[in-house]
């Protein structure tokens, strides 16, 4: 029968019907939702605390009540099926908002708070929010002023609720509790859309990726059986609960494995290694810097973080000879590679052996329950290629059918874009990628969408935005820009022009180079890959 489209809970998914019967009798799709779980887990252990911010500890107990009442308040304003976003840093409020969407049947949108009115007005726009919480004001930006620009352009805003500090004109997250109505609660369909997050596309236009309640579960058990998980364990959440790392760490395996949920509104090396001791953790996943970072900031405290049992580091370029460092560091924690993407997370688990150090270090990991093949420009399976993946956690779709087009191979597998290699059979190795895309930090950033506002500026006649190795945050982004007339516009003018048109900072590139001319191949197509070796031999990352 293949893969084709169904309608579940009003929104259109990928389904194969023949996956999905298997997935449900290998028991990583269930009948059960996340609201269910919350339920049964508050029933057996109410007292039982699932999330830590600052001097503030949820219980079990306290979850489910804030979460039902404000589910109730959602229904009494929205219908079931609508998307709720919120763009919060790691603050308890954001669990309790991402339970009551789940029970009130809605659809959750997380949003980074580092996004600004260029990538906020889009996804809002397109994914047709009807809600978002936001913070009044965070890190000396006001986010109720830039909502009120937001707002004003979109011709269906959503509610704006502030969930910290003077509401303005917004509504205050304290008022949702009020005179809460008790409605009729909607039924739950576990494969219906349960999640939407944005990723970067190589087009430059932000793609909507969906997860079912059953492509998130599948990813949860999978986590539960191979990363030496147990019901007592804590993972020290730094990663945004707006990525698909932060949020399942957050919000799902608390329920779903038994866990406890350290949050950090922000990350600091040397307050993690406090909280990392004071609070007991054993997970802690984040992008190569965090991991650099960790590992200094425990050797200026004099600790090897002793309940520590496993640092999963991934998200950009990771270096060998860090992994090894940490793992010889850390005595009684596995140290690894993996390797997934908001479409298909946790492709890889890493290597758990601790003395397995070499594929731990040198290559991305064996594979879970996901399928991945290899394959060559036509699609033959090989040793090495671009890496093809499916399996019961991979995206049950784009929000636009129209963005799927070339990202599925006839047989249903995802095509990621990125180039991989088998070792010794049976570890992946990411040797590099197809798409056209930067990591830096653990965020990515599509150089067309940057390349596409920045030859707007009136003093660059062509421009181009390459990635180029960086040992502190992965890849570092360079504008290569051939100027309309002299003096060319430095780096200051660059970034200057797109924070007037509401880009988000991380996105900024952080070098820029004037050339005469860009290297082109005979039908006009500029060469990123000559572009991206000349400026490895100028460049010397941080």
């Amino acid at each position: 029968m293949g893969t084709g489209a169904k309608i579940i809970a009003g929104r259109r998914v990928r389904w194969d019907s023949a996956r999905a019967d298997q997935a449900y009798s290998q028991g990583w799709w269930i009948r059960g939702t996340l609201a269910d779980a919350l339920h049964r887990a508050t029933l057996e252990s109410p007292g039982r605390t699932v999330i830590v911010d600052g001097d503030t500890r949820l219980t079990l107990s306290a979850l489910r009540s804030q979460a039902m009442m404000l589910a109730q308040a959602m229904l009494d304003r929205l219908k079931p099926s609508s998307v709720v976003s919120f763009m919060l840093p790691n603050w308890h409020e954001a669990a309790v908002i991402y339970h009551a969407a789940t029970i009130a049947g809605m659809v959750v949108h997380p949003l980074l708070p580092s996004l600004r009115h260029h990538e906020l007005r889009f996804m809002l726009e397109d994914v047709d929010s009807r809600m978002i919480f936001i913070p009044s004001a965070l890190r000396n930006h006001d986010y109720r002023e830039m909502m009120a620009r937001v707002t004003a352009e979109l011709s269906r805003p959503p509610l704006v609720v502030v969930v910290r500090g003077e509401p303005g004109s917004f509504i205050p997250y304290p008022s949702l509790f009020d005179d809460v109505r008790a409605s009729p609660l909607p039924s739950l369909e576990s494969d219906a859309v349960h999640l939407v997050l944005y990723t970067s596309g190589t087009t430059g236009t932000p793609k909507g990726v969906l997860h079912s309640h059953n492509s998130i579960h599948a990813l949860i058990r999978q986590i539960g059986q191979h990363w030496l998980v147990s019901p007592a364990d804590t993972f020290l959440v730094a990663s945004p609960v707006s990525h698909i790392g932060g949020s399942i760490y957050a919000f799902e395996c608390p329920l779903l494995l038994g866990t406890r949920a350290v949050l950090m509104e922000r990350w600091d090396p040397d307050a993690a290694v406090g909280l990392a001791l004071s609070e007991h953790c054993t997970h802690i996943a984040g992008a190569t810097p965090f991991l650099e970072q960790l590992l200094a900031a425990t050797r200026r405290a004099g600790t090897r973080l002793p309940d520590l049992k496993l640092f999963i580091c991934g998200g950009a370029a990771v270096p060998p000879s860090l992994i090894r460092e940490a793992a010889e560091y850390f005595a009684g924690a596995a140290v690894t590679r993996v390797y997934g993407s908001t479409e298909v997370p946790v492709t890889t688990l890493g290597t758990l052996d601790r003395a397995d150090r070499v594929h731990a270090a040198e290559t991305d990991g064996r594979v879970g329950i996901a399928e991945v093949r290899l394959t060559d420009p036509m699609g033959n399976l090989n040793n090495e290629g671009e890496i093809r993946v499916r399996g019961p956690q991979m995206l049950v779709g784009y929000l636009h059918a129209e963005d799927e087009d070339g990202a599925f191979d006839a047989e249903g597998f995802y095509r990621t874009g990125d180039l991989g290699r088998w070792v010794d059979g049976e570890h992946l190795l990411i040797s590099g990628r197809l798409k056209d895309i930067i990591i830096r930090n653990g965020e990515n950033i599509s150089p067309k969408e940057i390349e596409d506002l920045l030859v707007e500026h009136p003093g660059i006649a062509e421009v181009t935005v390459v990635g180029v190795p960086d040992r502190r945050t992965g890849e570092r982004a360079c504008a290569v820009i051939i100027p309309r007339k002299r003096p060319a516009p430095d780096l200051e003018s660059l970034q200057a022009f797109l924070l007037g048109r509401g880009v988000a900072v991380f996105k900024f590139p952080e070098e820029v180079f004037v050339w005469e001319a860009l290297p082109k191949n005979d039908a006009g197509k500029v060469l990123k890959y000559e572009i991206r070796a000349q400026l490895m031999r100028q460049v010397k990352g941080g």
